[in-house]
This record gives C-alpha cells, sequence and structure tokens, in this order.
C-alpha cells in the first residue's frame, strides 16, 4: 500500500497533530495509530519458528481445504496481541460512557448477570445434552416464562425466537396461523408511521400486503384513520407503543377493541417495553402478540451483531398457534413448559418451529438475574427513572434544539429532536459528527423518518444526573456553535482516530481490496 511507513500510518489518516505538525508515528501521545493486521505482518512468516519441512505438511493442507495457501500475516504473539489491544482502545463501550441510542435501549449490564451465565452448570450446558440431564435449564427457562407472562398479563409465550425482528416474525406468522384456522385470507397489515421499520418488513416477509397509517400532528396514531380502514382484508395492525416519536399511545385499548371488532389481531413492537415494564401489562391494553428484546429491557449484552434474544408473548386467542416449544399458562394458573416429546399432542396447532433447540441459554440466565434481583417495585423504578431521565434531556435542551413533540405531554422512555433551527448547511450529521469530539456517541440519527433531521435520545435508567448533565451540556454547546455556523463542526471529529469520511461517496463507489 503506498504512502505506508515502517508504523503502518498514511498521510490520509491525518488526524495526529501536534502544534500542527503531524508525529511521525501517527500516534497521539497514548492514542495509538494502528494498521491493517496485513500490514503488519507478512504472508511468509510465521509467528512461531517452524522448519521448513514442517512448514510445507500444513501450506499443503491448507491448499487442500482452500486451493491455496491462505495470505494470513505471519505475527509473533506480542505482535498480535498488541494489535488487538490497540484496536480495544479505540472502542467505545457503555462502560466508557452512555450510549444515548435512540429506539436501541443500551443499558448497563450488571456485572452479578454475568456471575450467574458463567455459573457451570449454565454455561458448560451442550444444545445436544438430553433432557433429563438439562432439568435446571429447564426450569430456568419455565422461571422466565412465567415472569414474561406476568410482566405483560398474556397467556402463552415463545421462548425461541432470537432477536426483535425474529420475534416480530413470529408473532405474525401466530396470526396467519389463526386466520388460516378461521378460513380466511387476509391479505393486509396495518402500520403505522410511527413503528419501528423492522414492523412492515416483517409482515411483507410473511406474505402480507403493508398499508400505512398516518399519524397525528402530536406524533401519535391516526385513531380515526385507522378504524376507517379496517375491514374483512385485514389481517391486522403491528403498533409500536411506546412509539418511536417518544410517546406513549393513548388510544392503544380502543385501537385494540377496533381491531379486534373486524376480525384483526394485534401485534404490539415491544422494543420499548423498558418505559413500561413494571407499569403498564400490554395484555390489559388488548394485544395479542408482542415480542420482549431481552437484550433491552433486562439488561443483556446488546449489539455486535448479537446475542440478542426475543420471546414472543400471545394472549389467549394466539396461544394455540405458537411455535415449538411453548410455555402456556394452565387452568390452575401455573405456567408450564411444553417439552419436546409432548409437544404434538399438547399443543396440535401450533405453526411449527421458529429455530432450534430452546432458545438463547446465556441470556435466560442473565433476564432472570436481573427481573429476581429488582423485583416487582425495582422493575417499576426502572420504568420510572428512564422516562424521568429521558423528561429531563427534553427539558433541558429546550430552546438549544428544536423538539418536534415537545408539546406533545411528557415523552416516554426517548426524547426526540430535529435539525430545524439550525444555520444554513448545518444538519445532523454535524451534531452527530461533533460528539464523537466530545468523548460520547452520537445518538440515533434521521429516524424516525417522520421527522426531517431526527436526532433520537434514549438516556435509559442507568444513567446518572452527573452524567447525564455532561452529555446535556455538549449538546448545548454543539447546538450553539452550528446555529452560529461554526465551520470547524463540518469537518469533525477532529480528535477521533480516523476523520470524517464521505459516507455518500462510501456506499456508492466502495473500494473492495482482496489480498488473496
Amino acid at each position: 500500500m503506498s504512502g505506508v511507513n515502517a508504523s503502518g500510518w498514511r498521510p490520509e489518516m491525518g488526524s495526529a497533530e501536534a502544534g500542527g505538525q503531524a508525529t511521525a508515528s501517527g500516534d497521539k501521545a497514548l492514542m495509538l495509530e494502528e494498521a491493517l493486521i496485513f500490514e503488519l505482518g507478512r504472508p511468509d512468516t510465521y509467528g512461531v519458528d517452524i522448519d521448513e519441512a514442517d512448514a510445507e505438511p500444513i501450506a499443503g493442507l491448507a491448499r487442500f481445504l482452500r486451493q491455496q495457501v491462505p495470505a494470513l500475516p505471519g505475527l509473533s504473539e506480542p505482535e498480535t496481541v498488541r494489535h488487538y489491544t490497540r484496536l480495544s482502545r479505540q472502542n467505545y463501550a457503555i462502560d466508557l460512557g452512555p450510549f444515548p441510542l435512540g429506539s436501541c435501549t443500551m443499558k448497563h449490564n450488571p456485572r452479578l448477570n454475568e456471575k450467574v451465565a458463567r455459573m457451570a452448570g449454565f454455561a458448560d450446558l451442550h444444545p445436544l445434552a438430553p433432557q433429563q440431564a438439562a432439568r435446571g435449564a429447564f426450569e430456568v427457562i419455565n422461571e422466565l416464562a412465567h415472569w414474561l407472562i406476568e410482566l405483560t398479563g398474556m397467556h402463552g409465550v415463545a421462548m425461541t425466537p432470537k432477536a426483535g425482528a425474529h420475534g416480530e416474525l413470529c408473532g405474525v406468522l401466530c396470526i396467519k396461523a389463526a386466520l388460516q384456522a378461521r378460513g380466511e385470507d387476509r391479505k393486509v397489515m396495518l402500520v403505522p408511521e410511527s413503528a419501528h421499520g423492522t414492523n412492515p418488513a416483517t409482515a411483507a416477509f410473511a406474505g402480507f400486503t403493508i398499508e400505512n397509517i398516518p399519524a397525528t400532528a402530536e406524533g401519535r396514531v391516526d385513531l380515526e384513520a385507522l378504524k376507517a380502514r379496517l375491514g374483512p382484508d385485514v389481517a391486522g395492525v403491528m403498533i409500536t407503543n411506546p412509539n418511536t416519536c417518544g410517546l406513549f399511545e393513548r388510544d392503544m385499548k380502543v385501537i385494540s377493541d377496533a381491531v379486534h371488532a373486524a376480525g384483526g389481531y394485534v401485534y404490539c413492537d415491544g422494543a420499548n417495553f423498558n418505559a413500561i415494564v413494571g407499569k403498564v401489562r400490554p395484555g390489559d391494553l388488548g394485544i395479542d402478540a408482542m415480542h420482549i428484546n431481552l437484550h433491552k429491557t433486562f439488561s443483556t449484552p446488546h449489539g455486535g451483531g448479537g446475542p440478542g434474544s426475543g420471546p414472543v408473548v400471545l394472549s389467549e386467542a394466539l396461544s394455540p398457534f405458537g411455535p415449538l416449544p411453548f410455555t402456556s399458562r394452565q387452568a390452575d394458573g401455573t405456567v408450564l413448559l411444553v417439552e419436546e416429546e409432548d409437544a404434538a399432542a399438547a399443543h396440535p396447532h401450533s405453526f411449527g418451529r421458529m429455530a432450534a433447540f430452546h432458545g438463547q441459554m446465556g441470556m435466560f440466565t442473565r433476564a432472570l438475574a436481573y427481573i429476581l434481583s429488582h423485583g416487582a417495585d425495582g422493575l417499576a423504578r426502572v420504568a420510572e427513572d428512564a422516562v424521568l431521565n429521558a423528561n429531563y434531556v427534553l427539558r433541558s435542551l429546550e430552546g438549544h434544539l428544536e423538539a418536534p413533540f415537545g408539546a406533545s405531554g411528557p415523552c416516554m422512555h426517548e426524547a426526540l429532536f430535529s435539525d430545524a433551527g439550525l444555520h444554513e448547511g448545518f444538519t445532523t450529521l454535524d451534531i452527530a459528527k461533533g460528539l464523537i469530539d466530545e468523548g460520547f456517541h452520537p445518538m440515533t440519527v434521521y429516524f424516525p423518518l417522520v421527522v426531517h433531521g431526527a436526532m433520537l435520545v434514549e438516556p435509559t435508567e442507568t444513567e446518572s444526573k452527573a452524567g447525564l448533565d455532561r452529555f446535556i451540556g455538549s449538546l448545548r454547546s454543539l447546538a450553539e456553535r452550528a446555529k452560529a455556523g461554526d465551520d470547524s463542526l463540518k469537518s469533525a471529529p477532529h480528535f477521533a482516530p480516523r476523520r470524517r469520511l464521505d459516507e455518500t461517496q462510501a456506499a456508492r463507489k466502495p473500494v473492495l481490496v482482496w489480498k488473496g
């Protein structure tokens, strides 16, 4: 690669400057520049001493498996450890500061959860272990299922869905199976503008035609528009409550009653359950199916592609059609897991399986530890503090950032802002990039789509007032700089390992280099 010095630094990195002078190494004091691992080592070297006679069989095996010797860099152990340690120093994590991603609920994961998940009986359990050797695991699944049913006021729960969108698909397939059992072929699924973006995608994947329901000026579902569209072709509605504008749908029970009267079912996206856990039971609002992101509400690890977990709670009307294995409330009020050998007889109307095995065991143990350590009063406090923190952010930024639904009443778990009012040419992206210089991960940007230049902030309940004040102070400063037309903000971040990329060009003209 041209222009690379011995340390792997390239001129275009351009962020290692001291008094206007770039350092020879590319480092900025303890912020160490890190080249690609392919630039650090050569494929013709080994990290350990191997005689030439011993190396050939290894290369021969590689050629047999991959048709050619893989061009892997040869690094010593210290070089390898240093490479990944340096990379880790450039990573932002919840243990460093807040993740204000709206609609994602990135909160602190108590270490107690991790300790429980690492107990030998859980961590060492193999998926193919005989059921009789995994009774403790089944007890954990059943106990967690019990509390999910209790907290939501529902009748049954499917534990196997792997995450949010997978849970949505599970709920929609339950609706589809219930309609087929009634001999009806309803094709239309109604999705409000304020719903999560995966909702219409999931329904379309399941074979439904999507029709949007508009929002009112205050950011909630237009009840009259929804009622006017109901009819014999409508399978149901997929609604997010609290919605992506950060508002509680006050007409939820009325919506459910209207949809049921028209013969449809109500799916609720439960990704925002953290805002109402312990305070509101979705089953009391007439909801038929709702996924619960354990990695959001019950504080299991989140991000990096997983692991997620999205159990789906179901009403009594949809419970018979839930996937296997399945947990449901019995006539005596107890909750019972239907195990594999009994599944066909005990749950004959199931649409089938969503996944192999019984679900994400590590997430189950963490979530149950979280629930039991908080208790009923603690979970209610979680919701109260999450809502309090979001409203504190919302009101603290009045006069600094435009809040399109600031007059719609208190927000729930997240505060929604827009780039309206900034100096001409300044956008949400400039605020987000400026936050990186301030040492914060940016909030969710340009979502929800119903707000131009959206900035969606979810502080969660785990952030202290002092921490929120630091974040609010930075946002105020950035907003004032953007209003004043501070051009330096247009090229932020200045202090990150990399400067701002041309994201449009990167998306349209990616440079892909194969080092085979």
